[in-house]
């Protein structure tokens, strides 16, 4: 019987990146989406073993039912990444309410709903427990005033990964995170833009979507303590920068 991994937003971007290389490590993979479902099932017509579901992460109480629902159907569900996430404009200057609610919402609240009640679902009886991965930001380390609501919110749910981990009922269970630099174009950058901006860290190299989807595979393992985070960035978050790095390429 094959492992099983949800990943929220796993129909595009990252997502979908993380879910090939799942699903190339002999996973069956479970791809959420939210309004991408031709995406969702083209990328599930390539994967070995795979299926779709939806749900819109904005109504937590359909998120949580997904979560149950879903574990009466894969016995070996083991790990839950949460992926999605909304990026929408608004500064410290003056924060955007609307935004502000969706990204805390989608971007928090959710995740932190689904991580409970997976956590809370019966033992599996695998050795390893189950795992859940935040998709986080190396903002978290390198803040700028800019997506300033999408910013609270990620701050919000790194903070979920300790708290987590540290009520765990099961100690075989853990709680992760992966906290990415610039792997994609984001917003509205062109593609030619992120070759600058994403190279725009200490090892001057642009960090592929691909290192980060390796990432969750090694904290699949366990090997790591519960609530560890992880910077895939090649050490942006170790840089001062005053600007996200997409308004920073275009200032050259």
């Amino acid at each position: 019987m094959l492992p099983s991994v949800l990943i929220t937003g796993g129909a595009k971007r990252i997502g979908a990146q993380i879910a090939r290389a799942y699903a190339d490590a002999g996973w069956h993979v479970v791809i959420h989406y939210g309004q991408s479902r031709a995406d969702a099932e083209a990328l599930a017509a390539t994967l070995p073993s795979a299926q779709c579901v939806a749900c819109d992460l904005e109504d937590g109480d359909a998120a949580v039912a997904m979560v149950r629902s879903l574990a009466e159907s894969l016995p070996n569900w083991r790990v839950l990444i949460n992926s999605a996430a909304v990026f929408h404009f608004d500064s410290a200057a003056a924060i955007d309410p609307a935004v502000f609610a969706e990204a805390i919402t989608v971007n928090a609240e959710t995740p932190a709903r689904m991580a409970q009640t997976f956590l809370s679902l019966p033992a599996t009886g695998h050795a390893q427990g189950r795992r859940v991965i935040n998709i986080l930001d190396m903002k978290l380390a390198n803040p700028n005033p800019d997506f300033f609501s999408y910013t609270m919110s990620k701050h919000a749910l790194a903070s979920t990964v300790k708290t987590l981990a540290m009520g765990l009922a099961r100690p075989e269970d853990r709680v992760y995170g992966l906290a990415p630099g610039a792997l994609l174009p984001s917003f509205d950058q062109q593609a030619d833009e992120h070759l600058t901006s994403g190279r725009m860290n200490l090892l001057n190299r642009l960090t592929t979507p691909r290192e980060l989807a390796e990432a969750a595979l090694f904290l699949s393992e366990g090997w790591l303590a519960s609530g560890e985070t992880l910077f895939i960035d090649s050490g942006q978050h170790l840089l001062a920068q005053p600007r996200d790095v997409l308004y920073l390429a275009r200032a050259l």
